[in-house]
């Protein structure tokens, strides 16, 4: 249920790195957290953002979560479908569900996050 390619944020963000470009999204416990996302509020395109700094929000209609960045640099793409399509968190997560692309400023923040393991452990810990 955990993707084990990707590294994940203690606020429910996941990454996928390929070079210096990191995709993020919720996780799936997130999402089932929300219940039934309703609008997702994006950020910027060329928005310069850090690590764990509120990037945007996602409305379900259960509640109002924020969405934190797991690395810094600069937002280079946005997923717009979700403006019409705010469903596809909830269906696909790990796919049709991303978020962003994040021109990373320093991909050493990358250890600073956990893996598949270590976050069904914090997932864990958290219950």
């Amino acid at each position: 249920m955990i993707p084990k390619d990707l590294r994940y944020h203690k606020e429910h963000e996941w990454i996928r790195v390929d070079g210096q470009q990191a995709t993020l999204g919720i996780s799936h416990f997130a999402q089932d957290a929300l219940g039934d996302v309703v609008f997702v509020d994006l950020p910027k395109v060329g928005t310069t953002v850090t690590s764990n700094q509120e990037i945007g929000e996602v409305e379900s209609t259960k509640a109002t979560s924020n969405i934190y960045s797991p690395v810094s640099g600069k937002v280079i793409e946005v997923n717009t479908t979700l403006q019409d399509h705010p469903e596809y968190l909830n269906k696909d997560p790990y796919g049709q569900g991303w978020i962003a692309v994040v021109e990373m400023a320093s991909p050493a923040e990358m250890d600073a996050l956990m893996t598949a393991e270590q976050y069904e452990e914090f997932l864990s810990s958290q219950s």
